[in-house]
């Protein structure tokens, strides 16, 4: 355990396995874990934990592979995932979740199969359901990370996952792979780089979890809120939630107006931070059915590839980390 100048707590876990995994602890109140998503790190959402960290004790973690945790392992699985948001859930105690993309996905499969959380958030869970969620593209990712093209594999990610803005699609892939060049230097790159291998294991496991229906989360006992991004794709808000809440009984689901895949990483966090607090401090009336909320109408952190957070359209201006996290 370790302490910074801001404040922040590093702190360590060893998984079921014996992978170490690290989280980041701020604030006081009840325990909330952050599990993040792909291409991300717990320092993407630390923004979002110190909005947070006035009404809960915020334990964001680095998901194995990334940032304090050790690296992922030739058997990883979702079921490694569930082990260490479970070793994390044990150490601190735990009983609120919120998970962002791939982290919201690792979150409703442990809810699913361990009833420990009270109540768990997930922002467009990295779940796919019938092939909704575009994946044809792995295949050529996969080949251009092991022949070493970085910057043609995030471009393939970008071109085809669903998320790219304006003409990005329709483009050849030299030419996206320029754009993104210009934009995403220096440290940004070198975070993104650093995770591509990481993510490549992750889009195969939504992958290979795709089922005809979401009936396997109908088991989750806990509370569960649903929320998505009014400017996100379909396939990621109304399909995705949708599905879900006809499964999972109770969930409430809200799209945030406004905000895009990314928001909950890349955005200004208050945004999120506050439907968020509203739900787990249970100053808002239950809703039914697929309601629109309006906290912010300038979120310009949309997201520009990637299935599960996606490389954002403001990688341009990626949040570089700040001293002391």
């Amino acid at each position: 355990m370790s302490a910074t100048a801001t404040g922040i707590v590093h702190q360590r876990v060893a998984s079921a396995d014996g992978t170490v995994i690290g989280y980041r602890t701020l604030g006081s109140g009840p325990g909330l874990i952050v599990v993040g998503g792909t291409l991300r790190s717990a320092v993407d959402y630390l923004p979002l934990a110190r909005s947070l960290a006035g009404s809960f004790e915020v334990h964001v973690m680095d998901r194995r592979g990334r940032g304090l945790s050790d690296a992922q392992d030739g058997d990883y699985s979702i079921s490694k995932e569930r082990e260490d948001l479970l070793a994390v859930q044990r150490a601190t105690g735990a009983t609120l979740v919120f998970g962002h993309s791939f982290g919201g996905l690792v979150g409703l499969e442990t809810a699913r199969r361990h009833q420990i959380f009270t109540t768990v958030v997930v922002y467009e869970p990295g779940v796919s359901i019938g092939h909704q969620m575009p994946l044809g593209w792995v295949d050529q990712y996969e080949r251009l990370v092991a022949s070493g093209e970085h910057r043609k594999a995030f471009a393939c990610m970008v071109k085809h996952a669903g998320y790219a803005p304006g003409p990005l699609p329709a483009m050849p892939l030299w030419a996206v792979a320029a754009i993104l060049r210009l934009g995403i230097r220096g440290a940004a790159w070198a975070a993104t780089s650093s995770l591509l291998e990481t993510s490549l294991k992750e889009h195969r496991e939504v992958a290979g979890l795709d089922a005809p229906s979401a009936i396997r989360f109908s088991t989750i006992g806990a509370a569960v809120i649903l929320l998505g991004g009014a400017q996100s794709p379909t396939f990621m808000r109304r399909d995705l939630l949708g599905h879900l809440q006809e499964v999972i009984p109770g969930a409430q689901v809200e799209l945030l107006e406004g905000l895009g895949h990314a928001a909950p990483s890349d955005g200004p966090p208050e945004p999120v931070a506050a439907v968020i607090r509203r739900h787990l401090t249970g100053a808002s009336v239950p809703r039914k059915g697929l309601q629109q909320s309006s906290p912010s109408k300038t979120d310009a952190f949309q997201g520009m590839g990637g299935v599960l957070t996606s490389a954002p359209a403001s990688c341009t201006r990626r949040r570089q980390a700040p001293p002391d996290v």
